[in-house]
């Protein structure tokens, strides 16, 4: 099985960036669809962006035009560049990988949360 750990968050101004890293262990990123979700207190988890091993992406409507999301499988590693950073985005953030049918349609997976996934433990981003 795939092991993730993101590193990476941190405090940041309105308007500054940070990018995410996300370094897989056990399996190589290339089988998997790969995800970055969010966990803001009292809301609902929510997908941020995901990429297939083809490198199709799919954002949130919230993420389009501010993050990318790519991946590097030499260093079987996931980044989430967020540029344009608002309160908004304040929130734990946590890095996936899903196989198997939820690999073949990537950004449905990432609509549906990754269902039996696997998960980092995740990093803050605050924005002030």
């Amino acid at each position: 099985h795939v092991q993730l750990v993101e590193s990476g968050g941190g405090s940041v101004q309105s308007g500054g960036s940070l990018k995410l890293s996300c370094v897989a262990s056990g399996d190589t990123i290339g089988r998997y669809c790969m995800g970055w979700f969010r966990q803001i207190p009292d809301r609902e988890r929510e997908g941020v962006a995901a990429i297939d091993s083809h490198n199709g992406t799919a954002y949130a409507d919230s993420a389009t035009g501010r993050f990318t999301i790519p991946r590097d499988n030499t260093k079987n590693t996931l980044y989430l560049q967020m540029n344009s950073l608002e309160p908004e985005d304040t929130g734990m953030y946590f890095c996936a990988a899903v196989s198997g049918w939820g690999a073949i349609y990537c950004s449905g997976a990432l609509r549906q949360g990754f269902p039996s996934g696997y998960w980092g433990q995740g990093t803050q981003v605050t924005v002030s």
